[in-house]
């Protein structure tokens, strides 16, 4: 498939590029890593990097009431401070470690240089690529991302060469994905090879940061354009928390209108606008067209999360669409913004827990203000962006 070969150097042959038995074999090792007992403890390490984000917002507007920020850039130092804690165990100082800013920079290169290769007829030709400047610029940055996760990758194992495995394991109060990735075994006893195990860690880096920071940026805009919305999440999560300040595990299933706030964001900006398939079988629509086996298919889920036909007055933010008997009526397949099926995004939990966290915590302190200057212009890279940032005005709360 072109788009997803473009993205072989960058994060190898893993989950998301594989296909056939090797896919499925890393698919089962993987899922544990997704698993409720390991999800719960990092509902926590979520909440203290969001607290760290918070804290940088309250200084900057300090100083400048009506200046507005630019969501994304602060949201995905939070997003990969996130799963730097959660599934690797690797603690940064915070959100101020130059070494994540340098791999953040790195990523936002590769998304946008991997979008603009496909769009360029002569740059498919990987020999032309290589030579042209954007080429260049692509292999530094992969080099440059590389470095991060092999760090990771390294600090870890001689973690567990100088404590043993079983003792380290059994000193750790939970395994994260890193954990799982090390010591996962299929059924004859082979683990993953440094090449695969390195491909799954540089995709899972990057699918569960830069992904998760296009859903809550996206979701903020929607809350500053719907104030009364907003408001109605504020009112839900202060009834559930009552006097604490940071979300629990148990908050997360209690508040029902938030999380309907949330769906509908993705709604209308799924953070992956579009995914490619091979058909692996022939394929017959209802309108009697059918297409052979081994073609290319594109699915647009931008337009399918604004299709009329599905959706009543698509364009409109209407978080009810979500109720349960709203949903019950709707096709299964309107609304994928995790994709769907077999290959459906292994990490949808982790994620939408984290964008819950993160709007609690973020209505909690903050009154969110859309910046009329300066309206977002989506773009559709490999992860839904803005051409001009989504800057918004935050106003503290009492």
């Amino acid at each position: 498939m072109v788009t997803y070969r473009f993205l072989a150097p960058w994060i190898g042959e893993g989950l998301l590029l594989l296909n056939g038995p090797k896919w499925f074999q890393h698919r089962r090792l993987l899922t544990p890593g997704f698993h409720y007992d390991i999800l719960k403890p990092y509902v926590a390490l979520i909440a203290e990097s969001t607290k760290v984000m918070l804290c940088k917002w309250e200084k900057l507007i300090a100083k400048d009431t009506m200046k507005s920020l630019e969501m994304f850039e602060h949201i995905s130092l939070m997003t990969l401070d996130s799963i730097m804690k959660c599934a690797f165990s690797y603690q940064s100082s915070s959100q101020t470690d130059s070494e994540l800013d340098c791999y953040i920079k790195a990523v936002y290169d590769l998304t946008y240089l991997v979008s603009r290769r496909v769009r360029t007829l002569l740059h498919r030709n990987d020999l032309i690529y290589r030579c042209s400047s954007p080429g260049r610029h692509f292999l530094e940055a992969c080099r440059l991302a590389h470095q991060h996760t092999e760090k990771v990758i390294e600090e870890r194992k001689r973690y567990f060469k100088e404590e043993g495995e079983l003792e380290m394991l059994q000193k750790k109060r939970h395994l994260d994905f890193l954990d799982i990735l090390l010591c996962a075994k299929d059924e004859n006893g082979a683990g993953l090879s440094d090449e695969d195990l390195r491909a799954e860690v540089d995709t899972f880096m990057f699918e569960g940061h830069d992904t998760t920071a296009s859903g809550i940026s996206w979701t903020l805009y929607a809350m500053a354009q719907n104030p009364e919305h907003q408001q109605r999440c504020r009112e839900e999560i202060m009834e559930t928390l009552g006097e604490r300040d940071v979300v629990q595990w148990d908050d997360l299933g209690k508040i029902p209108y938030t999380t309907m706030c949330i769906k509908e964001s993705l709604r209308l900006y799924p953070p992956v606008p579009s995914v490619t398939r091979q058909l692996s079988t022939p394929i017959t629509f209802c309108d009697g067209r059918t297409l052979p086996e081994g073609s290319l298919v594109a699915i647009n889920i931008y337009n399918i999360h604004r299709n009329p036909a599905a959706w009543q007055d698509p364009e409109v933010f209407d978080p009810t669409r979500f109720s349960l008997e709203n949903s019950s009526r709707r096709h299964s397949h309107a609304f994928v913004p995790f994709a769907a099926g077999s290959r459906n995004c292994i990490g949808q939990q982790f994620a939408m827990n984290e964008m819950k966290v993160a709007l609690v915590q973020i209505l909690l302190r903050f009154e969110i203000l859309p910046d009329p200057a300066k309206p977002p212009v989506p773009v559709p890279q490999l992860v839904l962006k803005s051409d001009n940032g989504i800057n918004l005005l935050l106003k503290r709360l009492n």
